[in-house]
């Protein structure tokens, strides 16, 4: 009877760390909510923590800082969703504190334009400017509904049939990549000839994309989605960072729950840097965000 118990007891405790396991955060009370946290200094000014959970090889993730300049300045403008947001990535960011300041530069009726720029301290503690954004705010839900468009979702296979780290060795890359940790990528088997030596020289990237805590996206995580797949030069045969010069993102409708299909493409790579541009579709085939940016082309 004891061992019985005692089985029963064991059973239940499996359970019970399984129901935790599988509680998906939600909007607020995430991971990405708390590493994009700011908190009010003076009015403007914002001091923040970069997390080192979003590095990637040698710097803090483009999109992640995007997603912490975003969160600055919807609490300083009075709308609340980014439409457009275009940043200049001026020195690499590092993990560690940083401060934010905003600035209103015209608050209308239906849409509100501000700036902020990203610092941190060098050795010698004097500030140094990281990150500069131009953005303009307003409110998604207030959109009309009328939709004229010739775009498609990208055509790729479900999820269960595309590829993520777990499906195979990691390819050999140097640096970091603890924001892999803190996302959920299921690779179009297409665009993953990179990984294992054979990359289709197509400036192609196609994938499935989800937080890794089970948080639905919104307005604000789509900046961090345009810039989180691997880079279209890897399928191009170029290994290393590829640091982004200037993007911009356009945040088109709130998206509907669920995973995101993500499509990157790059048609000209000159004179050491290449463009590439992003579209974002939802679990209801919508085009929820585009971007387009300007990176410095790995060497090699």
């Amino acid at each position: 009877m004891a061992e019985a118990t005692e089985a029963v007891r064991a059973f239940q405790a499996v359970q019970a760390v399984q129901a935790v396991q599988t509680i998906q955060a939600t909007i607020g009370d995430s991971e990405f909510d708390r590493d994009t946290a700011v908190t009010l200094r003076s009015p403007g000014v914002y001091d923040v923590e970069l997390s080192a959970g979003w590095t990637i090889l040698h710097a803090v993730n483009g999109g992640y800082l995007l997603a912490l300049l975003g969160r600055a300045l919807g609490d300083a403008l009075p709308h609340p969703d980014p439409f457009t947001v275009s940043a200049h990535y001026l020195t690499a960011s590092q993990p560690g504190p940083a401060v934010i300041r905003t600035e209103v530069v015209r608050a209308g009726r239906t849409l509100s334009t501000g700036q902020a720029a990203l610092f941190q301290y060098a050795d010698d503690g004097t500030e140094v400017e990281r990150i500069r954004v131009l953005a303009s705010y307003g409110d998604l839900a207030a959109l009309p509904d009328d939709v004229r468009t010739t775009a498609q979702p990208p055509a790729m296979p479900d999820r269960q049939h595309c590829l993520g780290p777990s499906d195979g060795p990691a390819p050999e890359i140097e640096g970091s990549s603890a924001i892999t940790e803190r996302i959920d990528i299921k690779l179009d088997p297409a665009t993953v000839g990179w990984a294992v030596g054979a990359p289709s020289g197509k400036g192609e990237m196609r994938g499935w994309f989800a937080l890794a805590d089970g948080r639905d996206a919104d307005p604000l995580s789509l900046l961090l989605t345009v810039d989180a797949l691997p880079p279209t030069s890897f399928e191009l045969g170029l290994k290393g960072w590829t640091p982004t010069v200037e993007l911009t993102a356009h945040i088109r409708c709130r998206p509907a729950p669920g995973p995101l299909r993500v499509f990157l493409t790059t048609r000209n790579l000159a004179g050491g840097f290449l463009e590439e541009d992003a579209e974002v579709w939802d679990s209801a085939d919508r085009l929820v965000a585009q971007s387009r940016q300007l990176a410095k082309a790995p060497r090699g």
